[in-house]
C-alpha cells in the first residue's frame, strides 16, 4: 500500500482519512454525465480563488461557495472565527504561497487527468454499481511529510492533495525531508492510479480485530486487482509504484518471498513489528536486502487475489465484501 514507516492500521489500509480544517485549501470538481467512454469530469480550481482573493474578502467568498463544499471530508466554516483565522494564516504563509504557485504552474491544465479519471470512474461504476462518485476535490495541505494523505475519499467524494504531486518546490525546501523514494512518486502520472486505489480502499470491507500479514496482503491485492481492471494498459510499474528494477526483482523472487513468509510463520501473525517492512512504503524490503522491492506483501496479495477471482468467478463487489483472507487464499489455490 499507498505506506508510512511510522505505523499502519485498518484506517491506513482503507484510507478513510480526514484532514483538520485548517490544513485544507480546496479545489472542487463536479462530475456529471457520461460520454466519450467515461464520466465527464471537469475540475474547478478553487484553490486559485483562495490564494488570489484578498484576505479581507475570504469570509464572503467562502460563504458564497459553502454549499459547493458541503461534504464530511471538508470542514468549511466561514462563520467560525477560529477557522477563518487559520485559513487566513494558511493562504498568507510565504512557503505555502510558493508551493501554491509552483503547483498551479504545473497543473494549470488538468485535461489529461480529467479524461483518465473519467474513463476509470466509468469502468468502476460498471464493476461496482455502488461506486457513484459525484464530487471530486483537489486541495493543498502543506503537510509535507504526510505521504499517505495524497488522496482520500468516502463513498461518494474524492479529494486529491495536489501539492503532493509537485516536486519542484522540494528544490527550495529540502529541509522538509521528503525521502527520495517518495519523491519519485510525486508525479502527474500517479494521480489517476492513486485516485482509483483510494476508491477501492474506501469500499473494501476489513476483518474485525487485529489484522494479520495475510489480511494486509489480500487487502492490497484487492486494491491492485481493481486498479488493473479500471486502468487497463497502465504499466505495472505505475500500479505497483515500482521501478523497473524493483518489478523485475519481485517477479524473479516471488517464490523466495512467499517461502520466507511461511518459514518464519508471519503469514498469520498479528505482530506488526514482525512484518512492518513487508507492507510499508520504503526504498526496499530490509529483510531481503539492497536491490529488493518494497511492499512485497502487496505483490503476493495480488497473485492470490487474481487466482481467487479466476477460480471463484466472484464479482468485484463480492470480492470487496469478503473479509476472510484465509478463505481467499485457500480457494485461490495459488502457489508460486
Amino acid at each position: 500500500m499507498t505506506h508510512r514507516v511510522t505505523g499502519i492500521s485498518k484506517r491506513h489500509v482503507r484510507r478513510q482519512l480526514r484532514l483538520p480544517f485548517f490544513c485544507i485549501v480546496l479545489s472542487a470538481v463536479v462530475a456529471a454525465g457520461c460520454g466519450g467512454g467515461g464520466k465527464n469530469v471537469a475540475f474547478e480550481r478553487f484553490e486559485q480563488l483562495l490564494f488570489t482573493t484578498p484576505p479581507q474578502s475570504l469570509r464572503d467568498v467562502l460563504r458564497q461557495n459553502r454549499a459547493r463544499f458541503s461534504t464530511p471530508l471538508l470542514n468549511v466554516a466561514p462563520d467560525n472565527a477560529a477557522y477563518m483565522e487559520s485559513v487566513a494564516a494558511f493562504v498568507s504563509d510565504p512557503v505555502l504561497q510558493y508551493v501554491y504557485h509552483v503547483t498551479d504552474s504545473l497543473y494549470s491544465d488538468l485535461g489529461d487527468v480529467e479524461r483518465g479519471l473519467g474513463r476509470a470512474m466509468a469502468r468502476a461504476e460498471k464493476l461496482c454499481p455502488s461506486m457513484r462518485y459525484s464530487s471530486f476535490f483537489t486541495l493543498i495541505t502543506g503537510d509535507f511529510d504526510d505521504y499517505q494523505n495524497r488522496v482520500f475519499c468516502d463513498q461518494s467524494t474524492l479529494c486529491v492533495s495536489i501539492d503532493r504531486y509537485a516536486t519542484p518546490w522540494l528544490e527550495r525546501y529540502q529541509s522538509f525531508g521528503v525521502p527520495l523514494y517518495q519523491q519519485r512518486l510525486l508525479r502527474r502520472e500517479y494521480i489517476v492510479p492513486d485516485c482509483m486505489a483510494a476508491v477501492a480502499r474506501a469500499h473494501i470491507a476489513m476483518p474485525d480485530g487485529d489484522m494479520t500479514l495475510l489480511d494486509y496482503a489480500v487487502a492490497e491485492g484487492k486494491t491492485l486487482y481493481f486498479m488493473k481492471r479500471v486502468l487497463p494498459g497502465t504499466p505495472d510499474t505505475l500500479l505497483l509504484r515500482y521501478s523497473r528494477e524493483q518489478l523485475r526483482w519481485m517477479r524473479d523472487n516471488t517464490a523466495g518471498v512467499w517461502g520466507w513468509m511461511i518459514q518464519n510463520r508471519v503469514l498469520f501473525s498479528t505482530d506488526l513489528g514482525l512484518f512492518r517492512n513487508l507492507v510499508d512504503e520504503a526504498p526496499k524490503t530490509n529483510t531481503f536486502g539492497d536491490g529488493s522491492a518494497p511492499r512485497t506483501a502487496a505483490y503476493i496479495g495480488l497473485q492470490i487475489v487474481e487466482a481467487y477471482m479466476k477460480n471463484s468467478r466472484a464479482t468485484v463487489e463480492q470480492l470487496f465484501a469478503e473479509t476472510d483472507s484465509r478463505l481467499i487464499l485457500e480457494q485461490s489455490g495459488w502457489r508460486p
